[in-house]
C-alpha cells in the first residue's frame, strides 16, 4: 500500500498562494481533504472555494501567522488532535536579500521563527500521533541553497540547511516506525517570496513555474524519496555527494586529534 493510500487529510501552510496553493490543488484533485493555513484569510478562502467547487473534498481554513506563538498553538492543537490529519506540508516560509552583514538581527530571528521553529513545532506537535498509529507523513519545503553556502543568501540559507539536516534526522530515527519523511529542494522557483524580499524575479536565470516544481515534488513523494531535487538533472550527483559524507562517519569518532593536526 502507497504512503498516499493510507491516509485522508493534508496540513498546508503558507497555503494562500505559490507553491503551498499549488500543493493543495493538488492534493485535492488526489481525493484529499485539506486544511489549509495561511495568515491572509481572505486568499485562503478564496482557495478553499474553489477547491471545495471543483473537487468536492472538505476544505478547512486556518488563519494564523505562525510567528506569532498564540497562533502558531493553534495549528499545533489541530495536528495533535485531528486522527485524519495524515500528511503534514511544511511549507511557509520567507526569503531575504542579501547576506549577514546587511540582515539585521530582529529580521534573522524573524527569518528562524518562520523557517525553523515553526516547522518544528508542528512536526513536534504531530510525530507522537503518527508513532502512535504507525503511519503519516512529513514533508518539509527546504531549497537547493542549503547544500551552497557560496550563494551568500545568509540567513535564508541557514534556515534552509537546518530543514534539511531536521529532515534527514527525522527519516533516520522514525522512517522504519512508518513516519515518511520528505525534503523538497526547489531551486528559484516563481512565487510571491521574491517581491516579499524585494527582488525582482524577472531578473534571475533559470526560474521553475511553481506547478512544475510541485508536480516534480509528488513524483518524489509517490516515489518515497527522502530527498527530491527537481532541478537536478542527475541524481548520481546528489548520490556522490551523500555517499562522501557518510563515508567520513567512521572517521569523526577519534580518541586523538588526526596527526595533520598534531604539533
Amino acid at each position: 500500500m502507497s504512503i498516499e493510500a493510507k491516509i485522508t487529510t493534508v496540513l498546508i501552510t503558507g497555503a494562500s498562494t505559490g507553491i503551498g496553493a499549488t500543493y493543495a490543488d493538488r492534493f485535492a484533485k488526489r481525493g484529499h481533504n485539506l486544511i489549509l493555513v495561511a495568515r491572509n484569510g481572505a486568499r485562503l478562502e478564496e482557495v478553499a472555494a474553489r477547491l471545495r467547487k471543483e473537487t468536492g473534498v472538505t476544505v478547512d481554513i486556518i488563519v494564523a501567522d505562525l510567528t506569532k506563538s498564540a497562533d502558531l498553538a493553534k495549528v499545533e492543537t489541530r495536528l495533535r488532535d485531528d486522527k485524519d490529519i495524515g500528511i503534514l506540508l511544511n511549507n511557509a516560509g520567507a526569503a531575504a536579500h542579501g547576506g549577514f552583514e546587511t540582515s539585521t538581527a530582529d529580521a534573522q530571528e524573524n527569518l528562524i521563527a518562520l523557517n525553523i521553529t515553526a516547522l518544528t513545532r508542528l512536526s513536534a506537535a504531530v510525530i507522537p500521533r503518527y508513532l502512535a498509529q504507525g503511519q503519516g507523513a512529513i514533508v518539509n519545503i527546504a531549497s537547493v541553497v542549503a547544500l551552497a553556502p557560496e550563494l551568500q543568501l545568509g540567513m535564508y540559507g541557514a534556515t534552509k540547511a537546518y530543514v534539511l539536516h531536521y529532515s534527514q534526522a527525522l527519516h533516520v530515527e522514525l522512517g522504519a516506525r512508518g513516519v515518511y519523511v520528505q525534503a523538497v529542494l526547489p531551486a528559484a522557483t516563481r512565487t510571491e517570496i521574491w517581491e516579499r524580499s524585494g527582488r525582482d524575479v524577472n531578473e534571475i536565470n533559470g526560474v521553475m513555474e511553481v506547478g512544475e516544481l510541485v508536480d516534480a515534488a509528488l513524483v518524489g513523494f509517490d516515489r518515497a524519496e527522502v530527498i527530491t531535487i527537481p532541478p537536478l538533472p542527475d541524481a548520481a550527483q546528489w548520490e556522490t555527494f551523500n555517499t562522501a559524507r557518510q563515508a567520513m562517519l567512521p572517521n569523526l569518532a577519534q580518541e586523538h586529534a588526526a596527526k595533520r593536526y598534531q604539533a
